[in-house]
This record gives structure tokens, sequence and C-alpha cells, in this order.
């Protein structure tokens, strides 16, 4: 049995020259020679890697990059023939409080979208009966207990065992409480354990009265060494296991021993795993079972983002967001509707490669990846985000081909076919190629000015602003017509009318920080609503082609970006009726000096320094409100309370509700968030 002074060996020397995919060795996670024989066996000359998410939301791009490591890059690495590669894809579902179907759901149509075919699919819950069992022989072993303690006292324990190894490695005196070390569950009889867990399992007790923890190492510098949680008490209805169990595994306790079960070579993990390598390796040790290579590689760290699963569902619950797939979120299926496609986030995963070196990625990295993978095979169309009315005073004149202009459908690519476009008597161009004030640096439309209308061939002159949204021009295509500096694009009068939304990055600072919800960018959607798009496209976004888990037609809009049909359109070709709804992926590359700001886009950027003003001068007054008072005056909770506790935290609603207990601990969290940025405020203006 294993007590707070026992010695658990500790690292080893690599095993000498340069290994792929080796971590950190440690002498006790060394397979002996039958263990090693014995996955031979069940091996033979396959490698498997695993893919295992919790299913407690959407997957991100981060896990787009977990899913080609262990589907592809790590075999890459290994030098693994095609053959031999194997991926178990499993649901590491130990927490249903946090778990549902819909994450089920959407985690396979993702990884089935992504390409990727697992060997199987596996749920850790499928193995609830055997980790029980596992527990059990830990208990008879006499490494593991029933701990009645609270969640204070088991941060005081763990506090205490950290403080003691601190002062031993200081050669000084070891600070004791006897009550948290070995306190009154560590040293109980394997007996009487056994008998509180089956209690557990048989439901006798309450939700929090009870925990299993494991007996490891209270003297180990390292801290996730201290007792982990092995089983709680939730009586919570699990989505694939249904109600048979009100006691589950922890995380900690499972997924090793998942990996050790269905025999997997290569454990993949991201780098703030490294330090629970200890833990890993321990519970399988204790087991004697079959230990994988554990390897950590960096987290995808991508910038104008968060990838933390906790802050994408506070946006999703906020509803700052319209949902999981929103196409700012940096989920797959956010992506997925935003126009990314699989070998898009392949070819991008692919570059980052597997490495442990930490670093923030450029989201212009990906862009630059999208825009050289729609180029060559996207369909040009012509757009107005925003259109004005053009009324042709001479078009008898004006030389107009009746059939209308061929226009390759990819101009770098004949096989891709062609659509052709009509000029209409009246048309439309965009609001940001009309000024009233023309200068030498301005290249659209102004009175008594000519540009090139593209495809005509010709020029246009405006003769007459009728108002902002109407103007009479002429059409010119002589011979002595003056060379114009610049051509339009334009939609023809059967143009189709559509919502256009341009996205922009979700946070308005490279790497958002713990005050990320005061940091995410107001203009990080921008909507069209009138927009036009040439009906040359009708046929490729009629609604009986858009679904949620494909990738939808995409277009490159001449001049404003690449595109793609959003899985809320319910546009039918037929009927030429219902809603079209477009999403830029990206913008085009800027091939020449920066455009004109126009007068719309100005008074968009006027607005976001608005914006950002007002956000600074709400934050700084809410930064002179002690946190004590926070809940009594800021605006956001002024007024909604009756009573407050000595700390300030509300207990009662204004018509004497009582708060639960619930509600108390929520307001405490948003109270200690208010405190740090009250206090780091304050410290920056000394």
């Amino acid at each position: 049995m294993l007590s707070e002074n026992t010695t658990i060996p500790s690292e080893a020397p690599p095993s000498g020259g340069v290994v792929a995919l080796q971590g950190r060795e440690l002498e006790w996670a060394t397979n002996t020679p039958e263990i090693i024989e014995a996955h031979k066996q069940f091996n033979g000359s396959i490698i498997r890697t695993r893919f295992p998410p919790e299913p407690n939301g959407y997957l991100h791009i981060g896990h787009a990059k977990s899913i080609n490591t262990n589907f592809n890059l790590a075999f890459e690495k290994l030098k693994v023939p095609t053959a031999d590669r194997r991926t178990v894809f499993r649901y590491d579902d130990t927490n249903p409080d946090a778990e549902s179907t819909e994450y089920i759901d959407s985690i396979a149509n993702d990884l089935k979208w992504l390409g990727w075919t697992p060997e199987r699919t596996t749920y850790s819950s499928n193995n609830f009966d055997q980790l029980f069992q596992y527990c059990v022989t830990l208990m008879e072993k006499g490494l593991a207990y029933c701990c009645d303690f609270k969640k204070e006292q088991v941060k005081a324990q763990r506090d205490l065992a950290n403080a003691r190894v601190t002062a031993k490695a200081a050669g000084k005196d070891l600070p004791s409480d006897e009550s948290l070390i070995p306190g009154p569950n560590r040293n109980t009889s394997s007996t009487r354990n056994l008998e509180i867990f089956h209690n557990m399992a048989a439901g006798v007790y309450d939700e929090g009265s009870w925990t299993v923890r494991l007996k490891m190492d209270l003297t180990h510098p390292n801290p996730n060494m201290y007792d982990l949680v092995a089983y709680r008490i939730k009586y919570t209805h699990h989505p694939h296991a249904g109600d048979k169990w009100c006691i589950y595994p922890s995380y900690d306790f499972t997924h090793g021993i998942c990996d050790s079960l269905e025999n997997i070579d290569y454990s993949i993990c991201t780098l703030e795993f490294e330090n629970r390598r200890e833990p890993y390796y321990w519970i399988l040790w204790a087991l004697d079972l079959y230990k994988p290579n554990v390897f950590e590689m960096s987290r995808l760290n991508l910038c104008y983002t968060v990838l933390s699963k906790r802050r994408l569902l506070k946006l999703v619950t906020s509803n700052k967001v319209r949902g999981w797939n929103d196409p700012r979120m940096p989920t797959i299926s956010g992506l997925r509707r935003r126009g990314y496609t699989a070998k898009i986030l392949k070819s991008f995963c692919d570059d980052l490669g597997i490495t442990r070196n930490e670093n923030y990625v450029e989201v212009e990295k990906l862009n630059q990846t999208t825009r050289l993978a729609l180029a060559p095979l996207t369909r040009r169309a012509m757009v107005c985000l925003s259109p004005i009315k053009i009324e042709i005073l001479n078009w008898e004149e004006g030389g107009v081909d009746p059939n209308g202009y061929v226009v390759q459908n990819a101009p770098t690519d004949e096989t891709l076919g062609s659509h052709t476009v009509k000029l209409t008597p009246t048309f439309y161009i965009d609001t940001s190629d009309f000024r009233m004030k023309d200068d030498k640096t301005y290249y659209g439309l102004a009175p008594n000015k000519a540009v090139g209308l593209k495809y005509y061939g010709g020029n246009l002159i405006c003769e007459k602003v009728v108002s902002p949204t109407h103007l009479q021009c002429r059409l010119d295509n002589t011979p002595s017509r003056p060379k114009p500096k610049s051509f339009l694009t334009w939609v023809p009068s059967n143009g189709i009318a559509c919502e256009i939304r341009l996205y922009n990055n979700l946070f308005s600072v490279k790497m958002p920080t713990d005050s990320w919800e005061d940091e995410l960018n107001p203009q990080s959607e921008i909507v069209y609503p009138n927009a036009m798009i040439d009906p040359s496209v009708a046929e490729l976004c009629d609604a009986a082609t858009i679904g949620e888990w494909k990738s939808n037609a995409a277009f490159q809009f001449e001049r404003f970006g690449y595109f793609v049909v959003d899985i809320h359109t319910q546009f039918s070709s037929k009927t030429n009726t219902g809603k079209l709804i477009f999403n830029r992926t990206v913008s085009l590359k800027e091939e020449t000096a920066k455009k004109q700001v126009s007068n719309e886009e100005q008074a968009v950027l006027d607005k976001r320094k608005a914006d950002q003003r007002a956000a600074t001068k709400l934050k700084e007054e809410r930064m002179k409100i002690a946190p004590s008072d926070y809940f009594k005056v800021d605006d956001e909770y002024k007024g909604k309370y009756q009573n407050f506790g000595e700390d300030g935290i509300p207990t009662h609603l204004m018509d004497g509700t009582e708060l639960t207990k619930s509600a108390m601990k929520t307001l405490k969290k948003l109270q200690a968030k208010h405190t740090k940025a009250y206090n780091a405020f304050h410290k920056a203006k000394k």
C-alpha cells in the first residue's frame, strides 16, 4: 500500500537517439516484456492512434489539427505504411452534465465531412462496467479510497501537500495538519471503502457527499499526483449509457485505461496535458495494464479568436453569435458554413505540422491558404452590396450586344465552362463605385466622368444625379472614347435580390485576454440586406442543393471576395423567390495600392471607432466601482437585487425572492472577475 511518503521511480533517461513522437520518459511507464508481446500479438504490424473528443461542444479548428495529426501526420512522422495505419474515434463521454446527443451527432458529422474514416467508433461509456471493476481492484490493492472531503477540504489538502514539497526542497520544517494529511479517509480499510463504493453505485448517497480518490503520492513534486478523483456521484441521464449509472468515472481515470484497452500505440494530446503523464501512467502501472506511448504537441492558438469550449459555449448561450455554426465561430461547423472546405483545413493543418513549440498562428495564414484553394475553382459572379440604379439615356446608340457577353466561370481553367451576362437598359452598380465629388486618386464613377463597364467594353458616363440611389448615364463605345482607369462591375435589372454578410475577425484584439467579452469586434458581421447578384448563378443557389453538413456552392464575387451560399437560404431557382443569403469566406488579396474608402465604408469605420470609445469609457466607469458595490451600482445589475451579504453578493431579488446557492455562486464568480479587472486597472494607474 502506498502512503504519502511512498517513492515512485522518477524520470528515466531517453533510450538513446531521437525517436519520432517521443515525450518525456518515466521509468515506471515501461511495459514488461510479457505486456509488449501481448500487444504485438493483437496489433501485429498495425500502428494505432486515437481521436478522443469529449462530446461537450462542437469541434473547432484546434480539433481539426488533432484529427489531421492522428489520422495522417503522426503516421507520416513515424513512416508507417498506409496499409498499417489505424485510428480509433472515441467519445470520451465521462461527464453527462455537459454532454448531449446534439454534440455527439455534430462531432460524427464533422469527422465524416473532413473525409476521415476511423477504424471503429467507440465510447468510453461502453467500458463503464470494466472501469468499475478496475476501481474495485485498486481498492483491494489499497490504491484507491472513498473520500467525504468537500471541495474546499480537497483544495486545502493539496495546498498543504504542495507546501510540504516546497518546504522539503528548501530544507525547512514541513507544515502539518493531520486532519488533512493523512486525513480521516486515506487510511480507511479496503473493506469499508468497497462498502461505500457499492453504496455510491446503488444511489444511497447524495451528490457531492462522496468521491473515490486514487491513493497516489502526496510528496510528489507534480500536484497532479495528489490523489486525483476517480469517481463522483451524478444523478444525471447519460446521453449514451442511459440511466444505468449514478456514479461516473473522471476523465483522468478513464482515458488512459481506454487507450490501453483499445491497444493504442500513440496517445497524442496537447502540451497542457504534459504534467498529467505521471497520473496517466500511474493508473496503468497500478492496474498492470499495457501503457501506450504518450506524446504532447503544441495546441493551435489562432489569432483574433478563442478556442476554449467554455468561452465558445458562452458566446452561444449569450446570443453573441448565431449559434455553434455561426460563420464567425472557429468551430468546424462555423468554418464550413463560412465556406472553408475540408481540403482547405487539411492543407492548413498539414502546413502547421507537429511541433512542441507554443505559438500563435496568424489568421492571415488560414486566409491565404483559402484564397489559393478557391481562386482556380470558384465560379465568378458580379454583385452589388448596396445597389445604385443606373438608367441609360442612349440605349439604342450604346452598341450593346443583344446576345450578352460570355464570361469564363474561372479565367484560369476553361474546362470549368462559361456563363452569359446581359446588359440591360437599367442596371445596378455598387454604392462604393460612385461619388458626388471626384479626385485624382478615385477611379470610380462621378458626375460627368467616364469609367469602363466590365465585359461591355465601352464607357459609362454619369449625366445626372436623380437621387443618391438613381443616376442617369449614357454609354460610349466609340473608337475615340477616352481610355478609362477602371472598369466597374454591374448587375442587370433582372438580378436576384439577396442578403450578403461580410465577416471579419471575431475579436478586435490579436490575443483575447481575460476580458475577452469586452474585446469582441462589433464589426465582425456586416449585413447588406438589399444586395443584388447577376442571375446566372440561380441554379447553383437553389435551396434544394444546400445542406448543413456539406460544402455548399462557392463563388468569387468580383472585387469583393470569396463567398458561399448560407445554409438558411430558401431561394428557388424555378420561381426566383425565397431568401438568398451569401457569406463571405475571405476577401480578395489586395493586388494594388489600398483602395479608396467609400462614404459608406468610412461611416462603418467611424461607427467602429465610436463604439470602441464608448466601450472604453464604459469600462473606465465600471472600474470606479469597488467590488463590494458591484451589484449595487453597476448599470447592468442596479435595481435588480434587494439584500446583500457582507461581501456584496446579492442574497435576494428586488421582489424578495431568495437566490439559490447556484445563482449566488455564479454571482461570486462575476464579482471575482470584476475584482481582478478592478485591481489590474488601479495598479496600472499608479
